[in-house]
């Protein structure tokens, strides 16, 4: 059986069981919670997680190693942001759309009395882009901050393209230790069936039909936002600029890659598995994979400003304010800004969702609303947003290869 089916059944399974549990024992469920679904869980997370700082310092060193000529490293650079921002504001666009024609925050009520959420302030923008270079490399990667040890792991292989044969030396060594871990993440993904059911078991016991009955909506809305970016954004990306790729092929070529992000809900933790995915089934050449994942990872949060453009409008809504079109557009800015260093871990989406809600003085609190629901939609918007990382790895590919066909039909006299 495939890793991909044995996935898929574990989740059905784990929703099953959770919901089950919920229903008819919820005493049981919290034991089963505590001593099962949990701790197999969090076993899997941290299996995996082990892997991810050296992953990512050894792909984005060999990714930027692998471009050659720092031309290429530029024009692949620019080309891989310019999407990741013009997706998000697709995304986002489709999000409030939605929203405002279906106004999820106007039915039913809600008790706006109960929030309790406290939101840590999420730090400025311009404060996120001056620190993007590491003070402390090793204080970095303990930390796991993302943004400064990509930057750290460009410098070192840019340092390692200009210099050459002088550290091909080094370069071989970090090659293998790249090939060691992803020895290790094919080792560690045999626990992944156990380790999806613990975690979906855990979610949707502890929440329940309640949680989701009064967000039936709101939910319903985020899910065909997510729905239609993929299919539309995603979809028009492989075939219109990947060399018209079948989009379904490659939606099924990626899937063990989602099934897994779909059940960790994180980005980060998915990154060695996702890279391995693009690289053997969408055929994605491992020095573009090694430079646009890991980036997209950090950088790009389609699926979490698809859920931050719903939320506000339905906060705003449940609270009774009309929000101008001028407001609107700040929501949109502030959401792609957002997501420039967002932590691609479960949850964030939250944090940076304070951000937005401040930058159009709708309150916070708010936030209480839909806090029930969102473990359950994170492991939806963290499939979305690694999706998008490897449809931007495929038109990427494909411009190259028409850069490259171009060059030897008009070779330089």
């Amino acid at each position: 059986m495939k890793l991909t089916t044995k996935i898929i059944i574990a989740l059905i399974a784990g929703a099953v069981v959770g919901i089950t549990l919920n229903i008819t024992a919820p005493g049981v469920f919290s034991v089963l919670d505590t001593w099962l679904f949990s701790p197999l869980g969090k076993i899997f997370l941290n299996l995996i997680s082990m892997l991810v700082i050296p992953i990512v310092l050894f792909s984005i060193i060999l990714g930027f190693n692998g471009l050659g000529d720092p031309k290429n490293l530029g024009r692949i650079g620019v080309r891989t942001i310019l999407y990741f921002i013009f997706s998000t504001f697709i995304a986002l666009s489709i999000a409030i759309a939605l929203a405002l024609v279906f106004k999820p925050g106007e039915v039913g009520e809600f008790n706006t009395s109960s929030a309790s959420f406290e939101a840590k302030e999420a730090p400025p923008v311009s404060e996120t882009l001056l620190n993007i270079i590491p003070s402390n490399p090793f204080a970095a990667m303990s930390s796991g901050d993302m943004l400064q040890i990509i930057v750290f792991a460009g410098f070192i292989g840019f340092a390692l393209t200009m210099l050459g044969e002088k550290t091909k030396g080094i370069v071989n060594l970090i090659q293998q230790g790249n090939d060691i871990m992803m020895y290790l993440v094919g080792v560690v993904m045999k626990f992944a069936p156990y380790g999806a059911f613990g975690l979906l078991a855990s979610a949707i016991g502890s929440q329940g039909f309640s949680a989701i009955k009064a967000m039936g909506l709101y939910m319903t809305i985020v899910i065909a936002a997510l729905l239609l970016h993929m299919l539309i954004t995603y979809g028009g990306t492989v075939y219109f600029l990947g060399g018209k790729r079948n989009p379904f092929k490659f939606f099924k070529g990626f899937s063990p890659a989602m099934g897994v992000a779909f059940s960790t809900s994180s980005s980060n933790a998915v990154l060695p598995l996702s890279m391995e995915v693009a690289q053997s089934n969408l055929k994605i050449p491992k020095s573009i994979s090694s430079f646009v994942q890991p980036l997209g990872a950090t950088i790009n949060m389609d699926g979490t400003a698809i859920m931050q453009g719903v939320a506000t409008i339905f906060i705003a809504q449940v609270y009774g304010i009309d929000l101008s079109f001028g407001q609107l557009l700040t929501v949109v800015l502030t959401a792609v800004l957002a997501s420039i260093g967002t932590a691609g871990v479960p949850g964030v989406g939250l944090i940076m969702l304070a951000m937005v809600l401040q930058s159009v003085n709708l309150p916070v609190e708010g936030i209480a609303l839909i806090l029930g629901i969102d473990r359950l939609l994170d492991m939806a918007r963290t499939a979305v947003n690694i999706t998008g990382d490897a449809a931007c790895a495929v038109w990427v590919t494909e411009a190259e290869r028409k850069r490259k066909a171009k060059l030897n039909e008009n070779p330089v006299q």
